[in-house]
């Protein structure tokens, strides 16, 4: 396991408990040093990527672990399907407002998403609607509905122009269908901070993707678990599970709603405890659920008392709650 970038310093419990993370380079040795002990405490095989901003927004490593390495990307790759189909919105080819019909037969009934909770087919939503489920509750019935508006070749294609050779999807025998693929921790990251930068996509689509991966449904357990409401709402995030991965990567955001750090954890094999227990349990109680939710706490105190200039592309807004009416 290589976590180097700044985080070799090894300080007493005394010391560490005194390192309050005011700088980018502190943050990122407490980041590197939380990561340590929580992924070996979790067990399994990670590949990661960890990223701290400098005020003056130029990232520095805090953890770079088998980075490289081609992952099974699992649900974290539905980003990448929203990059693709946002992608044909810039262009003028697709609407977000176009509706796509859900019948009886594209319906994936799991465990997992809303769509197989509906019960009323033919029905139809927005490419818009689609893409929200996509991301925030993970359907996969989402995936499908995405396929219809942009199938397989062409966000493989998309992805491929922007640089990113092995974050792809799987084309399936029906040319409208396909598999979430592999990618890796850094193409995942580089993924995040262009798409914050405004790199990616047109300021609109920009706002849009990270405003529903910032919503309070999108996904709650992992970095996001031990934070308050209002502290989630600073946080970007997708996770990814299926077998034995247990996948996330996200953006945390700064005080003045600069993107600060990045990050994206890949996790896979045997982790510690029952594994008859963990093999199917893609909650909070997963060893490496808990691990990210140890470490969610770290990015975010992290990044909060980072001072910043002003973001030059993406900057996270604070939400309203509401009652209905």
């Amino acid at each position: 396991m290589d976590t180097t970038g700044t985080g070799q310093a090894q300080e007493s419990d005394v010391e560490w408990g005194a390192l309050i993370p005011t700088t980018a380079d502190r943050a990122r040795r407490r980041i590197a040093r939380e990561y340590r002990r929580e992924t070996r405490r979790a067990g399994g095989t990670w590949s990661s990527l960890i990223g701290v901003a400098d005020p003056d927004g130029v990232l520095g490593t805090a953890v770079e672990d088998d980075a490289d390495r081609v992952v099974e990307a699992y649900s974290v790759n539905k980003v990448a399907v929203a990059v693709a189909v946002l992608d044909q919105v810039d262009r003028g080819l697709l609407t977000l407002d176009r509706r796509v019909e859900v019948t009886e037969e594209i319906v994936i009934r799991a465990a997992d998403g809303i769509f197989g909770l509906d019960g009323a087919y033919p029905s139809s939503v927005t490419v818009g609607h689609a893409l929200a489920a996509l991301l925030t509750v993970s359907d996969n019935t989402a995936v499908r509905l995405s396929g219809l508006v942009c199938p397989a070749v062409e966000v493989n294609r998309i992805l491929r122009d922007k640089g990113f050779a092995h974050t792809r999807v799987v084309p399936a025998a029906d040319p409208d269908r396909f598999f979430l693929g592999t990618t890796t921790p850094r193409e995942t990251f580089t993924l995040l901070r262009k798409l914050v930068d405004g790199e990616l996509l047109s300021a609109a689509s920009t706002t849009h993707l990270l405003t529903v991966l910032r919503s309070p449904i999108s996904f709650t357990d992992g970095i996001r678990l031990g934070l308050t409401s209002a502290e989630r709402l600073n946080v970007a995030t997708k996770a990814g599970w299926c077998e034995d991965g247990r996948n996330e990567a996200g953006i945390v955001f700064g005080a003045a709603g600069e993107p600060v750090i990045t990050y994206a954890l890949f996790a896979s094999g045997r982790f510690t405890g029952d594994q008859a227990v963990t093999a199917d349990d893609y909650s909070a109680t997963h060893p490496a659920l808990r691990a990210r939710a140890a470490l969610g706490r770290t990015l975010y105190d992290s990044a909060l008392r980072i001072a910043a200039s002003r973001p030059r592309g993406y900057r996270a807004r604070p939400g309203r709650a509401y009652n209905g009416g």
